[in-house]
């Protein structure tokens, strides 16, 4: 077997990984055993994400009541639905159709009894996706703050630690003003530790973390906000999980990374290689994280440990990028660039890094694919992968090369998904 037929064997096997942990998190099979029963009022389903129209219309086929409602997605991502109005937004910086379907999803839960049930159907994206900034502020406060943070380097949960501190909806004040009817979240984690307070900010559930947690991040990331919108998270109180308007909802977890991830280890096992999980909830900065992967798969290449070769190295989560220059790419493509100039000439690495919603940050691929000939390949069509990593501008390197995995939208978000063969 050549180098060449190898390496597209290898890129076809990790796609069948990835196939595998999407399958893990379908909608439909992710909900079928987690639906509460039907009330003796109304059904009125909420949500907010990148996977959120697949999975209210999974929801209306499994439902055995009437029901109706409002979920908003991102761009291009909704589906066909009967009962449940699907609206379209800006991701990953607001704008005024988010604005927009917050509105609408106060507006759907207003004037509820106890008797009634509201569905909160949440994934990943839903923060960017549900805009409502404080009284006296506007959109173009939130989408400022949104683009720092973004651009700050900080985890998701320091992220969302902010984000609730300048919105109405967000950190279970959607749940809040649904009270008295009973809430029920039903979650697709892309967080690590799968927390879902922090899925999408938490529009229906509620945590402990206020203005000391998010000050306390702005501080330790140096994210360098207006006065006025420092002034308003200082001043912010969530709401405490222990009001009233929290005690009979119920909040499940319907699929994660961990479950995706044992499936794809399962399916490698099935056709014959064996496979590790290093973690579910990796974070980071993507270039540092990939260079520890690179070490491991090195010191499995040369040296049989810590795992004998051959193996699959699997392992998910949530890095982040700190932007520091102008190119294009999302924190998986990044990953890979980095990997790739770690591995560069080692024969019997192959990688794939991709989040598992299709999208890798604003361009239209789910990540990218990576040898131990990729740098070189790069190299040779004029451009130098050392500064295009440093440019962040990992895209147009794999672009380059033909080496973009690009899957389109899956209808979850589970986060990243990385696989790494070793021969």
């Amino acid at each position: 077997m050549t180098d060449v037929t190898r390496c597209t064997g290898d890129r076809e096997f990790l796609k069948s990984l990835f196939d595998e942990a999407i399958r893990a998190a379908d909608p439909a099979t992710a909900l079928a055993s987690a639906l509460p029963e039907v009330p003796k009022g109304r059904t009125v389903v909420v949500g907010a994400g990148k996977g959120v129209a697949q999975l209210a219309a999974a929801f209306e086929d499994l439902w055995p009541g009437d029901v109706t409602g409002t979920v908003v997605t991102r761009y291009g991502y909704g589906a066909e639905t009967r009962r449940i109005e699907v609206l379209e937004a800006s991701h990953p910086v607001p704008d005024a159709a988010g604005e927009a379907a917050a509105r609408r999803l106060f507006e759907r839960v207003e004037g509820l009894g106890p008797d009634d049930l509201v569905i909160a159907l949440v994934t990943g994206g839903g923060s960017a996706l549900l805009p409502a900034p404080p009284e006296g502020f506007t959109l173009a406060d939130e989408q400022a703050l949104n683009e720092a943070l973004l651009a700050s380097g900080a985890p998701i949960s320091a992220m969302n630690a902010i984000r609730k501190c300048f919105s109405r909806i967000k950190g279970g004040q959607l749940a809040v003003a649904a009270h008295p009817a009973r809430v029920v979240t039903l979650v697709v984690s892309d967080v690590p530790g799968d927390d879902p307070a922090q899925v999408a900010s938490g529009p229906t559930v509620p945590d402990r973390s206020g203005a000391e947690a998010a000050l306390a991040a702005i501080r330790a990331y140096r994210i360098d906000l207006p006065d006025r919108i420092l002034s308003e998270i200082s001043a912010a109180m969530p709401p405490d999980p222990a009001a009233p308007a929290f005690q009979a909802n119920d909040v499940r977890v319907i699929a994660s990374a961990a479950l995706s991830l044992d499936a794809a280890a399962r399916a490698a096992e099935a056709l014959g290689l064996p496979a590790v999980i290093l973690s579910d909830a990796i974070e980071g900065e993507a270039r540092d994280v990939a260079r520890v992967h690179a070490a491991i798969a090195r010191e499995v290449a040369s040296k049989d440990r810590p795992f004998k070769k051959p193996v699959v190295i699997l392992s998910g989560g949530e890095t982040t990028v700190t932007l520091r220059g102008k190119g294009k790419g999302g924190r998986n493509t990044e990953f890979l660039l980095a990997f790739a100039l770690a591995i560069d000439g080692m024969d019997g690495i192959t990688a794939l890094a991709a989040d598992t919603d299709g999208i890798d940050g604003s361009e239209d691929n789910a990540g990218a694919f990576a040898d131990g000939r990729t740098a070189r390949q790069i190299r040779e069509t004029g451009r130098d992968p050392a500064d295009m990593l440093a440019e962040n501008d990992a895209f147009s390197a794999f672009a380059a090369i033909g080496g973009l995995f690009s899957p389109g939208p899956t209808g979850t978000n589970v986060n990243d998904f990385r696989a790494i063969i070793v021969r």
